[in-house]
């Protein structure tokens, strides 16, 4: 981002673009700690209680493929075109980021399917959420601010810190192809945000952050995943990541997918197909009543967890089969009265099976954090704060709390707000965070001259008169190495063509000897125009590789025409 860019900004936007929500915060130059969040998010009909800060990340298009609407009024309205019979046609998208997430072949045209199971391009959705919001948010800042001009407003966008450096380019472009001045755009990483966030609450929460020298885990658990960043606060106020970012898909959408799993081992896999499709308001109710259990679900609590229904799925259920609910209970591998009806619409569940729900995810994330923490840089990492949507779930606070003593969690006030605050804040101060930690080993492919006593002999050629090795991998930077933010590596070759082309290459091994070994990423290219008007012995290449930052930049220049060309990612060509 340039300068300039940041000295101009008067207000800073942020985007939480979630799996299952999404939302926007902001605040001013003149009184930044002011933060604003939307509070116009509402679900209509049977689940008017469900009142959130964010609303659901779906999309609905009309019969002609265009933008109509997002979050809760996209799924209501959809439903109300189904209950007139009217939604042929339309085609509503939810919960479509997770196709970023360790998506080895991502490119723009991965698919995401639809309500009915129609696939479409994902980009174009990921473009029309984005826009959705920056216009909402223009509505909201206008009706507060006259006068402030949109080249006066930098944007952040938050993304996961173990998202690969693809997705993160793919949320870039989605985001410039939303009408956001590149200029005036910056990624924020999802638990940096959370971290920056905390350091302005309680005593209690400040006390672990803020006082130079504090260590501490940050555990954003959100709807897809959960993202793991460490670091340490330096005597100047700065953030300094001390473990690269980790993680997993390991958020609270796999306890909904259980859930379904259990309505479809009782009503049948057909019964709720077909409550999707004739009964649509029934089924959104149904899985918008069990999003509220489920960030409330407390063993602690002797209460039954009594989940809602409808008539509706039943009649429907007995349409498909012969066998009662009770019969097809009794046919279920659990405990005897692990599942009891209450009248035809309610289900009380025995907390035990409730628990198995969350046992898959809380599991892979609580070895993930031992092991995290078993490490000696880690020694003296024994605060680990909870933040994101799934983390306000008393059950998961209990059970991290239960199985990692040696720790102190801590779930700040709103910790599902946390991260998007937090990027607000970044935004003012992106300084804030001075160092990260390399995730991957980069570098590019060169030829270097054959060495008897260390190339194998299958790997020379004979070029120019002189016995090469092709293949070589040069290292910028190795994996787990500490960068500080804007920290640059510059190389420099004299070119022999008129065009330089570049590979670049990535892996996460220490020190590799050749990018055709195994492990070894084709991450994108640099290609560079050369002067045919000067001796190309006469001009000079330098290979730039830009490290520290929420993205990596990887510029050539010819510094004698003074004409540059910066990487294209392999998976975008």
């Amino acid at each position: 981002m340039p300068r300039n860019a940041q000295s101009n900004t008067l207000m800073v936007a942020a985007f939480d673009f979630g799996t299952t929500y999404s939302g926007y915060a902001f605040s001013f130059r003149d009184d930044p700690t002011k933060i604003q969040t939307n509070h116009n998010w509402y679900a209509s009909g049977g689940s008017s209680q469900l009142v959130s800060l964010k609303t659901p990340t779906s999309v609905l298009l009309n019969p002609k493929g265009k933008f109509d609407s997002f979050g809760f009024e996209a799924e209501n309205k959809y439903v109300s075109l189904a209950f007139d019979d009217k939604h042929e046609g339309w085609r509503l998208f939810r919960r479509f980021k997770m196709v970023l997430h360790s998506n080895e072949h991502l490119t723009k045209r991965i698919t995401v399917e639809d309500f009915s199971g129609k696939q479409m391009a994902a980009f174009p959705l990921f473009v029309m959420s984005i826009k959705y919001l920056r216009e909402h948010l223009l509505e909201e800042v206008t009706s507060q601010k006259r006068g402030i001009k949109e080249t006066e407003i930098l944007y952040v966008l938050t993304v996961p810190a173990i998202w690969d450096d693809n997705a993160k380019r793919f949320m870039r472009d989605a985001a410039v192809a939303a009408k956001i001045d590149p200029d005036r755009l910056k990624l924020a990483l999802e638990p940096e945000c959370a971290s920056i966030w905390c350091e302005t609450l309680g005593t209690d929460v400040k006390g672990a952050v803020a006082i130079a020298g504090s260590q501490y885990m940050v555990v954003d658990l959100g709807g897809g995943t959960a993202d793991i960043s460490v670091h340490e606060r330096k005597s100047d106020g700065t953030l300094k990541e001390i473990h690269k970012a980790s993680g997993g898909p390991w958020g609270g959408i796999f306890v909904d997918k259980n859930y379904m799993k259990m309505l479809d081992q009782l009503y049948g896999e057909e019964a709720l197909i077909d409550l999707r499709k004739t009964e649509m308001s029934d089924y959104f109710d149904i899985t918008r009543d069990f999003e509220l259990k489920k960030r409330t679900f407390n063993t602690d609590k002797k209460e039954n967890f009594v989940i809602r229904l409808s008539v509706s799925l039943l009649d429907i259920a007995n349409k498909h089969s012969e066998k009662s609910l009770e019969e097809r209970i009794a046919a279920m591998d659990i405990q005897k009265n692990a599942i009891a009806p209450r009248g035809k619409d309610k289900l009380k569940i025995d907390e035990t099976l409730v628990q198995s729900w969350f046992k898959g995810p809380i599991d892979l994330l609580i070895q993930h954090i031992k092991s995290l923490l078993s490490d000696r840089k880690m020694k003296r990492v024994q605060t680990v704060i909870l933040v994101g949507g799934f983390s306000e779930s008393p059950y998961v606070q209990k059970r991290l709390r239960k199985e990692i003593p040696g720790a102190r969690v801590i779930v700040p006030a709103d910790a599902g707000l946390a991260v998007l605050k937090g990027a607000v804040k970044f935004g003012h101060n992106p300084s804030i965070v001075s160092s990260r930690i390399m995730k991957y080993t980069y570098g590019t492919e060169v030829l270097r001259t054959f060495d008897k006593n260390k190339h194998p002999a299958e790997k020379k050629l004979f070029m120019q008169g002189k016995w090469k090795v092709d293949n070589c991998f040069d290292v910028f930077v190795p994996v787990n190495e500490e960068v500080k933010v804007d920290q640059q590596v510059t190389r420099g070759c004299i070119p022999n063509s008129e065009i330089s082309l570049t590979h670049i290459y990535r892996t996460t091994k220490q020190n590799p000897e050749y990018t055709t070994d195994s492990g070894c990423e084709l991450l994108g290219t640099v290609q560079l125009e050369n002067s045919t008007d000067i001796p190309f012995q006469q001009q000079v290449i330098e290979t730039t590789f830009m490290f520290g930052d929420t993205e990596l930049l990887i510029k050539m220049q010819n510094t004698t025409t003074g004409k540059d060309a910066f990487m294209t990612f392999k998976c975008f060509q």
